[in-house]
């Protein structure tokens, strides 16, 4: 078996590895693949119909916040008529709603803005930034109380993006007038947060490639894309840079959804929304809700036509992504409110929640939008995903191997995540750089794994103590057997 020439050892540590790019793949063989993953659709945990809301509800962010799970959306209305669509009356609000378990939700009354002469609703956010606002919270330690946190938000007519900062993620002011990015199209859902890997605020904001993107003269050519910049305090940011896409062919990404992952914050994981204009033909005609997708098509044929899902993409330094050309988060099943433009817009981001299977571990929720356009309001539909569980190593009954690249780890034991059939199985071996079989921690012997858990210790016939190795650069070697490996981590 030829493995790549040992290069300098990544160093892993203790962290908690992933598939989800080929960063640690040398080399894979016999029947071993690395597949996409699917969330399940799981139940409507929030319709938007209060009147505030409308039709169009978008944009959505989810915070968890310790206990507390906090839902930021978009309040506006769409009016769809032959040749014609329009927001009406209804000017844009932002919302907000709250959950204890990311399922059931509340709207707190607030009593911030006014709405139709009454402050008894949730709305947060009225006139400035209010078509994307995109919060987060601030895990900088030297983050001052009153900005714990913080939000980009604001389009081209209104200078850019603004800086917004809040104590209590309730109440927010502007850092300062003057927008702090100016230089994009911003037409999205535009986010930032803290990047400890290299210590300094990220942002990823949309643009058009191949446009004139300033706020004065902005002119959308080219196919949307994503940008992103860094500040060291959240007002001065960099130039924008193109992320760049290892074999992903040019496509249209309207949102990003970027953020750092949270059982391996040194890897970003984003849902960019992937938008296709299909134009009309039979498959077309024959999609859910035909005489509304015509009335739609009536104003700008694109309304009716355009198609939009979820895509999975992954880095480690913020700028290079490994894209999963395959869709994530399909259109799923033909059903009214499905098969349309803004609709698996994935909320920005995932959390960690219960399962619903007594004695399960718990499990990643990620939510997405459907029922976009029409009717009193749209609704936001939440998919659950194992931990870790975006891609994985996946083997046939047949059998397949995998070996990483060289890497020094600390810490005692390792542990794996991962999933077998009844007569599946899993053994795992430790290698030197050059691919040379550790005596005592080998294949042969490997004590063989099988079952279904986030966190199984490798053992070995001598045992599972692999601290004599660490610090010194190896190679893991994994047979599979109708199994599937997510992540595996070296813990002290």
């Amino acid at each position: 078996m030829d493995l790549l020439p040992a290069t300098e050892p990544l160093s892993i540590g203790t962290r908690r590895e992933l598939f989800v790019d080929d960063a640690l793949v040398d080399h894979l063989s016999g029947e071993a693949e690395i597949r996409l993953q699917h969330p399940v659709p799981r139940e409507v945990v929030f319709r938007f119909d209060q009147p505030w809301e409308g039709s169009s509800s978008g944009y959505h962010t989810i915070i968890q916040d310790g206990d507390l799970y906090r839902l930021y959306y978009r309040g506006t209305h769409i009016e769809v008529s032959q040749g014609r669509i329009s927001t009406g009356s209804h000017k844009p609000y932002y919302c907000y709603a709250e959950s204890k378990d990311g399922i059931h939700w509340t709207r707190p009354e607030l009593g911030i803005v006014e709405f139709q002469g009454s402050k008894q609703n949730n709305i947060i956010l009225e006139g400035l930034g209010t078509h994307n606002f995109a919060p987060f919270k601030d895990e900088n330690p030297e983050c001052k109380p009153e900005a714990r946190f913080k939000a980009l938000a604001g389009l081209q007519n209104e200078g850019g993006l603004h800086a917004f900062q809040s104590a209590d993620g309730i109440h927010w002011k502007l850092m300062q007038e003057k927008a702090v990015i100016t230089e994009g199209a911003f037409d999205s859902q535009n986010l930032a947060f803290w990047d400890e890997d290299h210590q300094t605020y990220r942002t990823y904001f949309r643009v058009f490639t191949g446009g004139v993107t300033n706020s004065k003269t902005w002119k959308p050519e080219g196919i949307r894309a994503i940008q992103t910049a860094t500040s060291d305090d959240f007002l001065n940011w960099s130039e924008g840079i193109d992320l760049v896409y290892a074999d992903s062919p040019d496509e249209e990404l309207y949102t990003n959804q970027v953020k750092p992952y949270l059982r391996a914050p040194h890897i970003r994981i984003g849902f960019p929304a992937r938008y296709v204009e299909r134009g009309w033909s039979e498959s077309m005609r024959a999609l859910p809700d035909p005489e509304r997708r015509q009335l739609r098509a009536s104003s700008v044929e694109r309304y009716g036509t355009a198609i939009s899902e979820g895509l999975l993409m992954a880095s480690r330094d913020g700028i290079h992504f490994k894209r999963w050309n395959e869709a994530f988060l399909r259109p799923g099943i033909e059903r009214t409110g499905t098969w349309q433009y803004g609709h698996q817009f994935i909320a920005e981001h995932l959390v960690e929640t219960a399962s619903d299977l007594p004695g399960a571990p718990n499990e990643l929720s990620l939510y997405a939008a459907e029922d976009y356009w029409h009717g009193k309001g749209g609704a936001l539909r939440r998919y659950s995903l194992r931990m870790d569980g975006f891609t994985s190593v996946h083997a046939s009954l047949k059998g397949g191997e995998l070996i990483t690249q060289p890497f020094v780890f600390a810490g005692k034991t390792l542990s794996v995540n991962f999933s077998t059939s009844a007569a599946g199985s899993i053994w795992v071996g430790l290698q030197t750089a050059d691919g040379k079989p550790i005596e005592g921690f080998s294949l042969a012997d490997s004590v063989e794994l099988f079952g279904d858990t986030l966190d199984r210790k490798v053992t070995w016939k001598q045992g599972a103590n692999v601290s004599t190795l660490a610090g010194k650069p190896v190679r893991l070697r994994f047979k599979l057997k109708d199994a599937d490996l997510y992540s595996f981590q070296f813990q002290k």
